[in-house]
């Protein structure tokens, strides 16, 4: 399985008075913007058949709209288990629970992170991958779905991303 890990675009800063919940901050103007140029680049390398999975918050959820108006009508599902507050065990159930074989997550920070060095380097990873908002980053699960077993394709941060045709 090809996973597409995608953190979320540039959202409003936190604001207990006008997002008492966190979930519900959404992207800034800059933010949508600059994604959609980076949509457009990081469509050309996702398979048409990958399925766009996105956590409940309202930033990847616009993230992930984003991501699917380049992708020909794909709609997002939203997963509980790519919330910002989730462990990055439960992203491995959800991945193990899926049938295809290229998977895009949209999702935020640590959690992505997180979730690309256990990929990578096991349960207990020192690895330290800043992920920036709008980037993303291909691994590979050529066997188990389970930490330590993937490889990592590509990572490319969001300015490189709005660069490609």
């Amino acid at each position: 399985m090809q996973v597409f890990l995608v953190r979320h675009a540039a959202a409003h800063e936190r604001n207990r008075t006008r997002w008492p919940n966190d979930s519900l901050r959404p992207l800034t103007t800059a933010g949508i913007f600059k994604f959609r140029k980076a949509a457009r680049g990081l469509a050309e390398w996702l398979p048409k058949s990958a399925v766009l999975l996105t956590s409940p918050f309202v930033r990847a959820r616009e993230t992930a709209a984003i991501l699917a108006e380049n992708r020909d009508g794909v709609k997002p599902i939203e997963c509980s288990q790519l919330a910002a507050n989730q462990p990055v065990a439960r992203a491995f159930e959800l991945l193990r629970s899926r049938k295809e074989k290229f998977v895009v997550l949209v999702g935020h920070e640590p959690h992505l992170g997180n979730l690309l060095s256990n990929a990578l380097a096991g349960p207990h990873p020192q690895l330290r991958i800043e992920f920036k908002k709008g980037g993303a980053a291909c691994i590979e699960f050529t066997a188990r779905i389970e930490p330590g077993r993937a490889t990592l394709r590509w990572m490319l941060p969001p300015r490189m991303l709005r660069a490609l045709k």
